[in-house]
């Protein structure tokens, strides 16, 4: 094993170590309760959160009162708040409840609140996420093409609901000697982000998974590695609204690359 592959591997193994980390943290994936969308409770009264939500334009009219526990910004909440979508970390969301942060969330014109509870019973329950171990095999050069406009598609989510999912290109790369295709999303700091599934989806690894090369360079050569192919937070709680893969990004190969599953004690 050469040098660079040994630090590869090495680098690897931390990073799925920080993953673990980050996967089980009070306020990580595991602890979301619930995804409340405010079109189904017309009078505001959500029967797992304290409070009355209301949609109100761009935003959400809270009320509550001393009773209800609420906090908002550290301090107890009394009378009416109006609040906008929270952007930063769960653990700095505005409104709280005990240890429960209820976190604002807006998609498509709707509304909802989202419960993130440390002490859920999947947080207690995880114990690791089984991973595939470091392959260079899987380490691939590709070639990023943008395309001429972002270009919006309808896909179905993990609640069974269709969205908007946005792409800005694809990338090619060879697996066996033949060609393969994801497209994919240019988050703001220039990195691709790609919803895919292979031949091992549903099987030996979780339904679908997410790729996050690294930007490419200046003439699109792009770094494509699927030992860093992640689960999705659906696959550490059902209350997510991941979205599915696009058409053209299941991958007709076994990806025997990245996490494949969450583990449970």
């Amino acid at each position: 094993m050469s040098t660079d592959e040994q630090q590869d591997r090495q680098d690897w193994q931390s990073w799925h170590e920080e993953r673990i980390v980050k996967v089980a943290a009070p306020y990580g994936p595991l602890s979301l309760t619930g995804t409340h969308w405010l079109s189904d409770y017309p009078d505001g009264r959500i029967p797992a959160a304290p409070g009355q939500w209301r949609e109100d334009g761009e935003g959400v009219l809270l009320t509550a009162t001393p009773e209800d526990g609420l906090s908002v910004d550290g301090k107890p909440l009394t009378g009416e708040i109006r609040l906008t979508a929270d952007r930063g970390p769960i653990d700095e969301a505005r409104v709280t409840h005990g240890a429960r942060r209820l976190v604002v969330l807006s998609r498509e014109g709707l509304w909802a609140v989202r419960d993130f509870d440390p002490g859920s019973a999947t947080r207690q329950a995880f114990r690791t996420i089984d991973a595939t171990p470091y392959d260079a095999g899987w380490v691939l050069p590709g070639t990023f093409r943008p395309y001429p406009a972002d270009r919006t598609i309808r896909v179905e989510n993990a609640d069974g609901i269709e969205r908007g999912l946005g792409l800005g290109g694809e990338i090619t790369f060879e697996v066996d000697g033949a060609e393969r295709t994801l497209q994919v999303a240019v988050e703001p700091d220039g990195s691709l982000w790609a919803v895919f599934a292979d031949a091992t989806s549903g099987s030996s690894s979780y339904r679908f998974r997410f790729l996050r090369p690294a930007p490419p360079a200046a003439d699109g050569s792009v770094t494509v590695d699927f030992n860093r192919a992640l689960l999705p937070p659906c696959a550490f709680a059902d209350h997510f609204i991941c979205p599915f893969p696009p058409p053209g990004n299941t991958l007709p190969v076994p990806v025997a690359a990245g996490e494949r599953n969450r583990i449970d004690a």
